[in-house]
């Protein structure tokens, strides 16, 4: 698995068939710092519990895939600023109109 040179979310391996992915962004002990609970199903599957609401699938061909869906997701969410909203004053009526 690759990792980045300052990983945001890390897999880490709880038992011989389960995993958490961490979110390093809370600390120990804040319930947000787990992401979500992986478990093996299959050896080609695997099936995953989120722990936030994430639009992501709940099963995957295998631990890693998970990792990289999260950090894609994570990725897209920021990639681009925001649009900005034109900001006009509402339209005026001239004399003698009715709106």
């Amino acid at each position: 698995m690759e990792q980045a040179s300052d990983p945001r979310f890390v897999l880490t391996q709880v038992s011989t068939e389960a995993w958490a992915i961490h979110d390093l962004q809370y600390p120990d002990g804040d319930h947000r710092r787990i992401v979500c609970r992986i478990y093996e199903d299959t050896p080609t599957d695997v099936e995953v519990l989120w722990l936030r609401d994430l639009p992501l699938a709940p099963r995957y061909p295998s631990v890693d895939d998970v990792l990289e869906s999260v950090r894609r997701f994570q990725d897209a969410s920021r990639a681009t600023r925001p649009i900005p909203i034109p900001h006009r004053p509402p339209p005026s009526l001239r004399r003698g109109e009715r709106g």
